[in-house]
């Protein structure tokens, strides 16, 4: 007399494997999205940058378009934007912080090259072009930041805002800054992250109407190719089906066996 093996149905075993795929479903955070202000450049993390003085030579300055693409030093491409500001006013423009009569003293570390906004020279204090200052990356990054400071403005609050691929604000913070003639580097980092790589464009700004800002280098936080729990999520779900069919193969095998 066989004994006959106790086969699960095909039900029985969607039904685990339903289970299965809820369980690892629910072991995941749910995606609460994160915007957070940095104000310390290795805070921040970056893993790319770059350095406005790959934009060319500045002798003493190099006078910029309004609008212009770049790319960082790992290859990510960038769109600069900042709208003009009148007839009068310079375009926007790279030097060299340096002190006098080498370059132009600020509160930058001596020697940063500046990315600077515009103005119209000739008068104390000028009056600048105020921005807002667009950075927009061709891939959304975890984050990005700069040191920034305010032409002819001892004390400002400086704003970051971080938008992403549909033109939606993820998140817009502000820290209060400081500028001189020091050339100590105590010009303030203005940063933001998120926890995931949702940026795509990146506003800098300030409380002052009438005077231009700079920005030293942008430090960048560029996605990885490390695996997003999506992806390990459809890899288990794979996984789990591949297993079901086994099953369903065992179980016919055993209702064949058993009618021999």
């Amino acid at each position: 007399m066989k004994t006959r093996l106790r086969s699960l149905s095909v039900r029985d075993l969607s039904t685990v494997a339903g289970v299965a795929l809820t369980a690892v479903v629910l072991s995941f955070p749910s995606p609460v999205q994160a915007i957070a202000l940095v104000t310390e450049r290795t805070a921040l993390g970056g893993n790319d940058q770059i350095d406005w003085s790959s934009l060319g030579p500045t002798n003493p300055f190099n006078f910029l378009p309004n609008s212009f693409a770049t790319t960082s030093e790992e290859g990510l491409g960038l769109f600069v934007d900042i709208p003009s500001a009148g007839a009068n006013f310079t375009p926007p423009f790279v030097f060299q912080t340096l002190p006098p009569p080498n370059g132009i003293p600020t509160n930058f570390a001596s020697g940063d090259f500046l990315l600077f906004t515009g103005f119209i020279p000739g008068s104390f204090p000028a009056v600048g072009n105020p921005g807002p200052l667009s950075i927009s990356f061709d891939t959304p990054v975890f984050g990005a930041g700069a040191q920034i400071a305010v032409d002819d403005t001892p004390q400002f609050t400086g704003f970051i805002s971080a938008f992403d691929e549909t033109d939606t604000l993820l998140g817009a913070l502000s820290a209060a800054g400081t500028s001189s003639l020091a050339l100590d580097n105590s010009a303030l980092f203005l940063g933001i992250k998120s926890d995931r790589a949702n940026i795509s464009r990146l506003v800098f700004s300030i409380s002052e109407p009438n005077r231009a800002l700079a920005i030293n280098t942008l430090s960048i936080v560029a996605p990885t190719s490390v695996p997003e729990p999506t992806s390990v999520l459809g890899l288990f779900a794979f996984g789990t089906l591949s297993a079901l069919s086994v099953l369903k193969r065992q179980q016919h095998k055993s209702i064949e066996s058993n009618h021999v």
